[in-house]
C-alpha cells in the first residue's frame, strides 16, 4: 500500500514538473496544473521532475519487488 502511494504521488509530481518546464521552456507557457494557483519558476518545475519521476519508479520497482517475494513463499 505504501509503495503504490509513494508511486502514485512521484509520478503526479514528476510529470506536473515535466510539462510545466518544457511549457514554459518550449512553448512560452505553462502546462500541467499548478500555474492555475500560482506561477511557480521553472527551477521548481525541473526540481519537481527530478525528483518526481526518479520516486516513481523506486516505488514501482519496490513495489514489484515485493509482489515477486510475496509469489516465491
Amino acid at each position: 500500500m505504501k509503495n503504490e502511494l509513494l508511486a502514485i504521488i512521484g509520478w503526479v509530481v514528476g510529470i506536473q514538473g515535466a510539462l510545466g518546464f518544457i511549457g514554459r521552456t518550449w512553448f512560452d507557457r505553462d502546462w500541467g496544473l499548478l500555474h492555475l494557483w500560482f506561477t511557480p519558476p521553472s527551477a521548481l518545475y525541473l526540481a519537481m521532475a527530478l525528483v518526481g519521476i526518479p520516486l516513481g519508479v523506486a516505488a514501482d520497482l519496490a513495489r514489484k519487488k515485493q509482489k515477486a517475494a510475496r509469489y516465491r513463499a
